[in-house]
């Protein structure tokens, strides 16, 4: 993969999670019904929104293509 691809992937990956917690997309996800988790719905969008964005940044650290280069000095 492509420095500028792989540059492209990761300002989209980090982007959406940001605008759909923020006003006005948050909007979407700001009401208390339904309970998800014992969790009104609102806690739960932004939780699960972390944990997406988390887990998208691992699968990009494993296949950042600078990464090997690094190790190689």
């Amino acid at each position: 993969m492509s420095k500028k691809k792989f540059t492209t992937i990761y300002i989209v990956t980090v982007t959406i999670p940001f605008l759909l917690l923020i006003f006005p997309l948050y909007e979407i996800a700001n009401r208390a019904e339904p309970i998800i988790m014992g969790l009104p719905f609102s806690f739960f969008w932004v939780i699960i929104w972390i944990l997406i964005t988390f887990t998208a940044m691992l699968i990009l650290y494993k296949v950042d293509p600078t990464k090997s280069e690094e190790g190689e000095d």
